[in-house]
């Protein structure tokens, strides 16, 4: 949510900033906040008129009363009871304004940073740079499900009868695998001087309603019935909830934090759900980051936070890119993103295994987390980023690290998580 400052001073730059994201529809919306906001403050003023004016015909009553002159103060009473009247009528109209403007105000993007490639959709992404060589081995890499079978380590079926299309059972070493993957991630962010956390599974409606917007949640969030509570999609929601109406000391910035969670997503849309392999599924398990900083260190913490991304992804041999996301694929609440995307052999191109985002002081505005400095409070910048996210991850690490024989090579940085083995070894 942007600062409704900007639209009394400068409107069109948020106009601007509309049609720089192809949202034209709601180019109106500006206006709309425009006009309403007037009709408030407006109201707002007349509202302190009338208490002033309160006060100093109360003082009046109670001269009167002492001289006896009860007539007088009987009709200053009256005008008294009238301004009650009018006052009350004012704050229940201002209170229908407040919520007319914040809705309004919760659906105007976010103003996106000015180095932002300006595009329609994620086909208009730019990539920034590779990292590692993609591999292109002498022998036909087979999809994930056939890899994950081969080790007996992937059962749908099985799913499919408890749970429904979009779940799976990961088994044996390929559980292993993945839990070895999430343990390496989260130490490194530990020693990287994240504080470690597991935060709750399920948010309230104002938390949501506070780190994303309306469209988003309808396409990604489960809903638990007859409760206010949401199945998380992502834990930094948790996270980030966690300092909802905070109000923090400039000493604890920046606040770094590491999250391990289960993930649930409807995954709502044209892509579906795969009815083969573990690409887009349901759930998932995720190792996540975020930071909440001074607005002048966001752009640097950005900047380090999808370095740590590619890093992981580097000591799993498995080769990378960063994407930046153009102006139309953009959620709105964001000012910049980028997507870590990794290395497919067997498709022979890149797909994405994490996103880094910076949000500037949107979430921050919708939940109330400021910080105390030394010329009053401010909003915070939040900023999130994917440390790994399985089985995404997992399905890049075993196409960049199968051998011909069938074998899966454990790099060196994960082999303490699965007591030195140095392989897995084909079961079929």
């Amino acid at each position: 949510m942007i600062d409704i400052n900007l639209i009394r001073t400068n409107k069109e730059l948020v106009k601007e900033n509309i049609r720089k994201k192809f949202q034209d529809e709601k180019l109106p919306l500006v206006d709309k906040v425009e006009e309403l906001d007037k009709k408030s403050r407006e109201l707002k003023l007349e509202g302190d008129n009338l208490r002033q004016s309160r006060n100093t015909l109360s003082a009046q009553i109670g001269a009167l009363m002492k001289e006896k002159k009860i007539e007088e103060a009987e009709k200053i009473k009256e005008l008294v009871r009238k301004n009650n009247e009018r006052i009350e009528q004012i704050d229940k109209e201002e209170e229908v304004l407040t919520e007319k403007i914040r809705k309004l105000m919760l659906v105007i993007p976010n103003i996106i940073d000015k180095s932002v490639h300006i595009g329609k959709d994620d086909s208009e992404n730019v990539e920034l740079k590779k990292f590692g060589k993609p591999t292109l081995p002498n022998f036909e890499i087979p999809h994930h499900a056939d890899i994950l079978e081969s080790i007996n380590g992937l059962d749908k079926d099985s799913a499919g009868r408890t749970s429904g299309n979009g779940f799976y059972y990961l088994l044996g070493d390929a559980a292993r695998l993945e839990t070895a993957m999430i343990n390496f991630a989260r130490d490194y962010m530990i020693e990287k001087g994240f504080t470690y956390c597991i935060p709750p599974f399920m948010i309230r409606a104002s938390v949501v309603d506070g780190v994303m917007s309306f469209a988003e949640m309808n396409a990604m969030m489960y809903k638990i019935e007859g409760e206010d509570l949401y199945l998380i999609g992502t834990s930094e929601h948790s996270m980030i909830g966690k300092f909802k109406g905070q109000l923090l000391k400039e000493s604890e910035l920046p606040i770094k934090m590491t999250s391990y969670s289960p993930c649930f997503r409807k995954e709502v849309g044209s892509h579906g759900i795969e009815e083969r392999g573990v690409y887009r599924v349901h759930q998932f398990e995720k190792e996540e980051m975020i930071v909440i900083c001074k607005p002048e260190d966001s752009m640097k913490w950005y900047e380090k936070m999808w370095e740590y991304t590619v890093e992981i992804c580097q000591s799993l041999n498995i080769p990378c890119r960063t994407l930046e996301c153009c102006s139309g694929d953009l959620a709105d609440l964001k000012v910049k993103s980028c997507d870590v995307e990794a290395w497919s052999p067997r498709q022979q191109k890149y797909f994405e295994v994490g996103s880094c985002s910076n949000l500037s002081d949107a979430q921050a505005r919708r939940l109330g987390i400021r910080a105390k400095g030394e010329k009053g409070s401010y909003y915070l910048h939040t900023l999130n980023n994917t440390v790994l996210a399985s089985p995404r991850i997992l399905i890049a690490f075993l196409e960049n690290n199968l051998q011909a024989d069938g074998s899966i090579n454990i790099p060196k940085a994960l082999q303490p998580y699965l007591k030195g083995q140095e392989k897995i070894i084909p079961k079929k």
